[in-house]
């Protein structure tokens, strides 16, 4: 195995990462949806089991591009302003990007997608925040969270905003712009720098909602999910068992309260709830097909055996629920003729289908429960459906073994660690003036090759949900984290702690925390050290910042 870009030609450095996708979605992890670039790479590579996001997507980005807890670089929430300091919504000087170190290392550096790292106030101007202002050469993609994929806001190329390409084009889909882009980039690079190593960054919206996609990928998804949530979680976790992903003895959470039996829906609502997961399935195969056209870039330019592929989601499956009780946007479509140019949202009408552009809706707490299968909880919370992700890696030249499986323990503060192990490159004490906060994690080089990594406690935080992992041991709380008023699922406002034995029992069924209390008091004091050294706001002093009387 390659431990250091000194030994060799530098690797380069491909990271993907997808938007409010479940741990079970992929083809690879048990899912129903046509993954086959995905497939490939997990058979030609590594998947594991144990790999975790946070709970949501700024903080997700803010961890993985910085190797720090999200709190020590500016995202402690989203990127509206929560406050002062590390809770105002835009990332900090005190960190640097993967960017940053790999451009001070002779990289070209690339980014496509979704950038969510830049306060809500601030993403309409070009500013010190945006990605070519934070160590990338060139990007293009957006700036804010969520947009249409049809028409997108804040779409931009390096500086300056390109919104009217998207809505001029009749044919415009911005899963494939992303994917067209990023071939772009490393054919581009590889053309003009052949000796030099490139870091392309890829995150995709897919599948966040809206639900949008195009009608010939939805159409290979009739009636895939006709069977219901409550058929399809008990099919996902028995393909995931023969699959080796889960324990056996990991029993199947329950369906969530707030979510009916599929028997119990008329046949058009159970119609207009499956062509839901038909429109979220497409977005996932369109990604896919374009991963494969990245893959086939990096084979005909002849890099892919020396690129690190990880791939990755940024959280949990999301039960919001998007769209319900509204009529209209603020902002019309060029292409959108309905109610007078202006888009519709589809909310409880079911004769309103999702898919096309005058339609903006999510999948909700229904879908959402079997995106996780078999864990508990969503995006949000820090339970495991919040925050457990497929993990992909792939590296012909890094790591011999392919097809197999690993279940050590790793997170995204880990990414970095492993970038730099794998690559030589240095972490600065100092960046542009800034002192740089030190990276956290550890590399995961030692799991590619199935080895030990060093015994270390992990820790979480959102909106006051938080959780610490000691080896088996899980320590979790939940708030009823969601700000929207969309709480879903089984929760507590007192925020009591529960303990749970993930090697015996990773679906949290059974909480333990009566049974250990010295345990759980060690855990909890090693989580309030580390929440006060990585400046984890208390939930009420940012609930008061940011307005919220709950």
């Amino acid at each position: 195995m390659t431990t250091s870009g000194t030994d060799s030609k530098k690797p380069n450095i491909l990271l993907i990462l997808n938007d409010d996708m479940g741990y079970s979605d992929l083809g690879c992890y048990g899912g129903e949806v046509n993954t086959p670039t995905l497939n490939s790479l997990a058979e030609k590579g590594l998947r594991f089991t144990q790999f975790y996001n946070t709970p949501r997507c700024s903080p997700s980005r803010a961890s993985l591009l910085t190797g720090l807890h999200p709190h020590q670089c500016g995202i402690g929430i989203l990127t509206g302003h929560f406050g002062d300091g590390d809770y105002d919504g835009n990332i900090g000087n005190n960190c640097v990007t993967m960017a940053e170190v790999l451009k001070a290392d002779g990289y070209g550096c690339y980014m496509s997608g979704k950038w969510h790292l830049c306060a809500e106030e601030r993403i309409w101007e070009p500013n010190e925040s945006w990605p070519t202002q934070r160590g990338f050469d060139h990007h293009y993609g957006i700036i804010t969270g969520a947009a249409s994929y049809y028409w997108p806001k804040t779409l931009v190329r390096d500086m300056k905003n390109i919104e009217h390409e998207a809505e001029n084009d009749p044919n415009y889909y911005l899963t494939d712009a992303i994917s067209d882009n990023a071939v772009e980039f490393i054919e581009n690079h590889v053309s003009s720098n052949p000796d030099k190593p490139f870091f392309q960054y890829v995150a995709y919206t897919a599948p966040h909602w809206p639900l949008h996609a195009k009608e010939e990928d939805v159409a290979k998804y009739k009636g895939r999910f006709d069977a219901g949530w409550d058929i399809l979680r008990e099919e996902r976790l028995d393909r995931m068992v023969k699959m080796g992903l889960i324990d056996p003895e990991w029993k199947l959470t329950r369906r969530d309260p707030g979510v009916p039996e599929w028997n119990s829906l008329s046949k058009q609502e159970q119609a207009w709830q499956a062509r839901k997961m038909e429109v979220y399935a497409a977005q996932i195969e369109c990604m896919d097909r374009g991963i494969g056209r990245i893959v086939e870039s990096l084979r005909k330019t002849g890099q892919l055996d020396n690129t690190i592929i990880m791939f990755m989601a940024d959280n949990g499956g999301c039960a919001e629920v998007v769209g319900e009780g509204m009529t209209q946007v603020e902002r019309p479509s060029a292409r959108c003729k309905t109610r007078e140019g202006k888009q519709v949202i589809a909310g409880p009408n079911i004769d309103v289908m999702a898919g096309p552009e005058n339609t903006y809706l999510s999948c909700g707490p229904e879908w959402a429960n079997v995106s996780n299968t078999p864990f508990r909880l969503y995006k949000h919370w820090t339970h495991e459906g919040g925050i457990s992700t497929p993990f992909i890696v792939h590296w012909p030249e890094g790591i011999e073994a392919q097809g197999e499986k690993r279940i050590h323990r790793c997170y995204l503060p880990d990414v970095m660690k492993t970038v730099l192990e794998a690559t030589g490159a240095e972490y600065p004490e100092t960046y542009n003036g800034n002192v740089i906060d030190p990276a956290e994690g550890e590399s995961m080089i030692p799991a590619f090759a199935d080895k030990a990594m060093p015994e270390r406690l992990m820790f979480w935080e959102h909106e006051g949900n938080a959780a610490v992992r000691k080896g088996k041991w899980k320590l979790v709380r939940n708030f009823n984290a969601s700000l929207h008023g969309n709480n879903p699922c089984e929760g507590n406002e007192r925020g009591d702690w529960e303990l749970y034995d993930s090697d015996a029992d990773r679906t949290e069924n059974h909480n333990l925390i009566t049974e250990y209390p010295e345990l759980v008091q060690e855990m909890k004091s090693a989580w309030e050290e580390w929440a006060i050294r990585c400046k984890v706001l208390d939930r009420n002093k940012w609930l008061h910042a940011a307005g919220h009387t709950k």
